[in-house]
């Protein structure tokens, strides 16, 4: 992560909205909810509340991942969409490209995380006190140098694909928190968030949002 924040200035794709919600793709580079100190104010979340005045909070992406991201417009629309994200009722799909070959096709990474406090914000594997953490894979094309994949969490921990890919021993390119060695040569962290399905708080019924991954 680089120390200086620049956010990209470009208006934000609306990928839905309705009377409960407002869907759009979070560009990288961008945080979601507003850092410590008045240069970290500009975020995804102060963005949308100008255009959106009664958008609120649902759930996160990190800064430097991009795509969809879910905002309810309405308290019950927040509250309807929180127990979904907690009881794990919402599927996530994301896009990553990774360093090296991963094989086998498919798999599951079942490690538990933690914060490792002397090295904040980055996470941590432990069996004692992590929190569950589970993310199926799907390889999607390979080449000697990287490996593209479709991750699919079923937890929603902080930085779980990242740090669930680095322990397969293929870190997401670009990521210079976890593997400032694969960032070289990228212009962002490549892991987009290409897919959420949910529940509408207005009936029940199932929606899918999407937006292609721009890498």
């Amino acid at each position: 992560m680089t120390s200086q924040y620049a956010p990209p200035a470009d208006d934000i794709p609306v990928l839905h909205h309705d009377h409960e919600l407002l869907v759009v793709n979070k560009p990288a580079g961008l945080l979601s909810v507003p850092g410590k100190g008045p240069d970290l104010a500009d975020c995804l979340l102060t963005r949308m509340e100008r255009a959106f005045p009664t958008a609120r909070l649902v759930h996160r992406l990190d800064r430097d991942t991009s795509g969809v991201m879910v905002f309810g417009l309405t308290e019950h629309a927040q509250r309807h969409l929180g127990r979904q994200f907690e009881e794990r009722r919402t599927k996530k799909t994301y896009v990553a490209r990774l360093q090296g070959r991963l094989v086998p096709k498919t798999g599951t990474v079942d490690l538990p995380l933690i914060v490792d406090w002397p090295n904040r914000p980055r996470q941590m594997v432990c069996h004692d006190t992590g929190k569950v953490a589970i993310t199926n894979w799907r390889v999607m094309k390979v080449s000697d140098s990287e490996t593209r994949v479709k991750l699919y969490p079923l937890t929603g921990r902080s930085h779980q694909l990242r740090v669930h890919t680095l322990s397969l021993g293929h870190p997401i390119l670009g990521d210079t928190l976890y593997a400032p060695d694969s960032a070289v040569g990228f212009p962002r962290m490549m892991l987009h968030a290409e897919e959420l399905r949910l529940h509408h708080p207005d009936g029940g019924a199932g929606v899918k949002f999407r937006a292609k991954a721009p890498f």
